[in-house]
């Protein structure tokens, strides 16, 4: 099965994230309809090297997934992963999301969607559509119920039964839809029944209905925004590429540069009750602590390039990159 070239472009840049090439690897071979044919992902002895483009707490528990289907899980802070015991499909994992300590999903490509109810250990697909390969890039859940996924060519997926079924949703005429679409590269909540996107073009979109309706807001950016979170003083910041760093004091009505001493792509940002917190590809973490001014960057000695983190409760960070788990 051929892929567009909309959909390699878009591909290709999904893998910048990681620094690498985008393979159409995804998967193990086409039936003999030249359908493509979802196989279970494989336990690998170099698991923890494996590209990471997502990572999340459940409870107390680390779950990361990237390449190939790998889900990694660690219960002692980040000091030991393991591979998740059962995975039913071996797609490109971008991103995962936990209700709860036992309640998570994750997407990838394919449009693939998989659910898990045991913090990590044993998931189950809840969607997939092989007649395309449009990826979902991100994916955030507010509670057990209520959850949103987004991808490739403006891709909006919503879901108020846990993801028992998920629907299709337009979320308007400013970001297109179909292959001319802006690619949605970060969904994330905020407080009350607000959902955000970060997309191409420094755009973000805005819901106060819990993803009902949605309008268009615009950073005055004009590149592709990788990340973004809500802290919990309710400021939304939005990561992008060259270092590019915004934040919004008042829902996204006017956004401000915030200097993050990264000169690379933001892949990821994350919240936690004492600081904010992203990673870039040029190996630099970049802090917020709770009172603060301004963010502090620190740039790792190897310069990994970082995809993901996560904070652990007491606020330091568990760094992953294109080459899997990064070394203390």
């Amino acid at each position: 099965m051929q892929q567009t070239k909309r959909s390699k472009i878009a591909c290709a840049t999904l893998a910048l994230l990681a620094g690498l090439h985008y393979t159409h690897a995804a998967f193990a071979g086409a039936a003999p309809d030249n359908a493509v044919k979802v196989v279970a992902a494989k336990h690998r002895a170099d698991a923890e090297h494996s590209m990471v483009l997502g990572a999340a707490l459940a409870g107390k528990r680390i779950v990361a997934v990237g390449e190939r289907g790998v889900i990694l899980l660690s219960d002692d802070n980040g000091e030991h992963f393991r591979q998740a015991q059962d995975v039913p499909a071996n797609a490109t994992l971008t991103s995962v999301a936990f209700a709860d300590a036992q309640h998570g999903w994750a997407v990838g490509h394919w449009g693939v969607v998989l659910h898990t109810d045991d913090g990590g250990e044993h998931w189950r697909e809840q969607r997939a559509d092989t007649s395309v390969d449009q990826p979902l890039f991100s994916i955030a859940f507010r509670d057990e119920k209520h959850g949103w996924a987004v991808g490739l060519w403006s891709l909006l997926i919503t879901t108020d039964d846990g993801g028992a079924t998920w629907k299709t949703q337009q979320p308007g005429e400013s970001a297109a839809a179909g292959k001319s679409g802006l690619n949605f590269f970060s969904v994330f909540a905020g407080p009350e029944k607000d959902v955000y996107i970060a997309a191409e073009q420094g755009t973000v979109l805005k819901s106060t209905d819990d993803g009902a309706n949605w309008q268009t807001l615009h950073t005055g950016y004009k590149g592709t925004l990788w990340s973004g979170v809500v802290a919990p003083d309710h400021t939304v910041y939005v990561g992008g590429l060259r270092g590019n760093l915004f934040a919004s004091q008042d829902g996204g009505a006017t956004w401000q540069s915030v200097p993050s001493g990264a000169s690379n792509s933001i892949t990821s940002l994350v919240a936690s009750a004492t600081s904010v917190a992203g990673v870039a590809l040029d190996g630099y973490v970049t802090v917020k602590q709770a009172g603060a001014s301004g963010f502090v960057a620190k740039q790792l000695p190897g310069r990994d390039a970082l995809t993901a983190l996560v904070l652990k409760n007491d606020g330091s960070p568990v760094l992953f990159s294109k080459d899997g788990v990064v070394a203390k």
